[in-house]
């Protein structure tokens, strides 16, 4: 998602609008720097001559943290606080050879391991109670140039915020990731990557050229391998797997290398894509306390449409992104928000025009705020996109891709399930805007099957005490089956809806009980792709010692 967020805030006019969709939906833009320079890591200092393995080696770690430890329970939860497992021990790693010995010992003692780098997943992958052993990958976390490979280094733990800084401060680039700085590079760029600027510049996993994962071998032995998407590389398959794969499959992820396909020569500040220097972002509200189920269907029909006719690859509106967020009635607004670098020729009356093409025909009046800002100050600001607050860290997130407009039947359960008595304020519904140059690369080209969607729907609803649990997970279980009522409760792929999204893995896609359309979940997340995964997952991971909830399975054999 702009990978969602959170609590509500008082507007202007007495009603309330949840701060997912404006800080979801914040985005384009920052200064432009050229030349190759030294940049401050969290890490170190690091010019363009460090040698990667060894500048992270010396600086931390390992740190072994056992039940009793002071530590222990403040390490245990990630940031979905639903799930909390009971490891024998989380060890915190700093180096590719840390995370070898941790892996070769796990196996050794015949104990599951889990990794977490950021702590984001919406899912119960690293508090399996079978899970005994939990990597804690964050710190390692630097970013910086790798000259031999003429590519950018990201480490796993790095968050995202911390790569948008260092690579904007040191060369004026970026990546098109998501809208939450405290989210980790680890698991977002394997599960593919997107965000504010993946209309205009694709998936992050476009911009993929290497990857360095700890892999353990038919004999239990963990070594380091570098993958590739060199075409004649032998380890190309496994860099291929970690294109939109998800984590957590065939291995550990310790290192990244990022450079854009046929970006050419030796200066860095040409590699990847030009950061923007500002964001124009137009956010409009219109109050639930007039809405007509007329008023909604429309807003929502011509977002749709608007994406159905503005979503080619090389579409001039391709840097236009958007968000249509209808939040329950109990929250009290509907919100757009739109927004696009400042510096593209025709941006404001981009703007403008996708603003009156999504509300023509709402016969309301709305609210508006327009405002230009630096774009590092918005995709780097403290809890952007964070799901909960300190307090409301209970969440359930839900998704899927669509090809073309909601149909008129799916209409009617938006508008159903948002009016309905049995949720709250913090419940909703996100139309993201997707499409544009995602579409150049084909289906096959990475492991991200969906090629073609020009929209993701994301519906979530997050909660702060245990005992609300069951109502919470209730409300967003049977809005999501209502929507796709009718292929069997989830997005099965066909005309209108196409799967859905790793990085939002959802374990009710694998559940009988709420999945009875006979698709498993892998075509779901995968498509086609899925049998080519297996084949990976087979030679990297012989053992199975990498899985979870919705993990790639090695084929059958016989």
């Amino acid at each position: 998602m702009p990978e969602v967020s959170d609590r509500s805030t008082s507007l202007p006019d007495g009603g309330a609008v949840s701060r997912r969709g404006l800080l979801a939906g914040a985005g384009a833009a920052a200064v432009t720097m050229a030349g190759t320079v030294a940049c401050t890591g969290a890490t170190g200092t690091w010019g363009a001559d460090t040698t990667w393995a060894e500048s992270d080696a010396a600086i931390f770690g390992p740190v072994t943290v056992r039940p009793g430890d002071v530590r222990y329970d403040n390490l245990l939860r990630g940031n979905n606080f639903r799930f909390a497992g009971r490891p024998d021990e989380i060890r915190v790693v700093g180096s590719t050879d840390q995370v070898v010995r941790a892996v070769s010992e796990a196996v050794r003692s015949g104990r599951r391991v889990a990794v977490r780098s950021g702590g984001h997943c919406y899912e119960s992958f690293t508090a399996d109670p079978a899970v005994k052993v939990l990597l804690d990958l964050s710190p390692m976390e630097a970013v910086g140039y790798d000259p031999a490979r003429r590519a950018f280094s990201v480490r796993p733990g790095a968050t995202l915020g911390h790569v948008y800084r260092t690579l904007f401060k040191g060369w004026g680039v970026t990546i098109p990731g998501g809208a939450c700085p405290g989210v980790g590079a680890g698991g977002h760029i394997a599960g593919g990557g997107y965000g504010p600027l993946s209309r205009r510049y694709g998936s992050v996993v476009d911009h993929l050229y290497g990857v360095e994962v700890v892999v353990v071998d038919r004999d239990g032995t963990a070594r380091a391998v570098v993958a590739t998407r060199e075409p004649d590389d032998p380890n190309h398959d496994l860099w291929w797997a970690h294109t939109g794969g998800g984590g957590g499959n065939f291995g550990v992820v310790t290192r990244y290398w990022l450079r854009s396909p046929g970006a050419t020569g030796t200066d860095p500040s040409r590699l990847l894509p030009t950061s923007p220097r500002e964001m124009l972002q137009h956010a409009v509200f219109w109050s639930w306390e007039h809405m007509s189920k007329q008023a909604l269907t429309r807003l929502l029909r011509n977002f749709g449409t608007w994406h159905e006719r503005n979503s080619a690859p090389g579409s001039r509106s391709a840097g236009l992104y958007g968000i249509l967020q209808p939040s329950h009635r109990a929250a009290g607004t509907v919100m757009l928000v739109a927004q696009i670098d400042a510096d593209l020729p025709g941006a404001d009356r981009m703007v403008t025009d996708f603003v009156s093409a999504v509300s023509a025909g709402v016969d309301l009046t709305p609210m508006h705020v327009r405002r230009t800002m630096p774009w590092l100050h918005r995709m780097t600001w403290p809890g952007t996109g964070e799901s909960g607050d300190v307090l409301a860290r209970r969440y359930k997130i839900k998704a899927a891709y669509l090809r073309r407009s909601l149909t008129e039947t799916q209409l009617e359960a938006v508008y159903r399930n948002l009016t309905n008595s049995l949720s709250g304020p913090d419940a909703d519904m996100l139309l993201i805007g997707y499409g544009g140059q995602v579409g150049a690369t084909a289906p096959e080209a990475t492991a991200m099957a969906q090629r073609d969607v020009i929209m993701k729907a994301v519906y979530s609803t997050t909660w702060m005490d245990e005992a609300d649990d069951a109502a919470c997970l209730t409300w967003v279980r049977e809005f999501y089956r209502d929507m796709y009522a009718d292929t069997g409760g989830v997005p099965v792929p066909g005309e209108v809806n196409d799967g859905s999204y790793i990085n939002y893995p959802d374990a009710d896609l694998a559940d009988p009980a709420w999945n009875t359309s006979g698709v498993p979940a892998h075509r779901l997340y995968y498509k086609d792709n899925y049998p080519r995964l297996q084949q990976v997952k087979a030679r990297w991971d012989p053992r199975d010692v990498f899985r979870h909830a919705l993990a790639i399975e090695a084929p059958q054999s016989g």
